[in-house]
């Protein structure tokens, strides 16, 4: 660290603490030139989270953006807005978890498509038509054919 009035890099650290909200750590220093003593401050760096789109483009994480595609597909559902607001904390909680810097989107769609499986099953069906961009019925069906097939098999 060097020194504010002197430039020297040679301190020693005369007192430590906690910040108050405990996000950061305060250093009194002493530089051992000049003898100024000043304040430093250490935190934890936060690099935001980037979601890289399929045309390459990068936008910041937000999670607002995921809750509102998912009431988009849950309109005029019964799905309460605390279960949409939870599955979104989820989602975000997985996406900070598993990447560093960057998540591509087709992550975040696939994570948003599993939740959504989970909460109501016409809302995944909607969500997928859309986030997959089916071209015709048959996709569709082959979408629907698995989600029919375990409530057969649970009869």
């Amino acid at each position: 660290m060097r020194c504010p009035r002197c430039k020297a890099d040679k301190d020693r650290v005369v007192d430590s603490r906690t910040s108050g909200d405990g996000a950061a750590i305060r250093r009194r220093r002493e530089c051992l030139e000049c003898f100024l003593r000043f304040t430093t401050y250490e935190r934890i760096e936060n690099t935001p989270l980037r979601v890289v789109k399929k045309s390459g483009e990068r936008v910041r994480f937000d999670r607002e953006r995921i809750l509102a595609g998912m009431v988009r597909a849950c309109e005029k559902l019964n799905v309460p807005i605390k279960d949409l607001e939870d599955a979104t904390s989820r989602i975000e909680v997985r996406c900070h978890e598993e990447y560093d810097r960057e998540v591509p989107s087709a992550v975040i769609g696939n994570l948003v498509m599993e939740e959504l499986r989970e909460l109501n099953q016409v809302a995944y069906v909607r969500f997928a038509s859309v986030y997959r961009e089916f071209k015709d019925v048959s996709q569709f069906l082959d979408e629907l054919k698995p989600i029919l097939e375990g409530k057969n098999a649970g009869q």
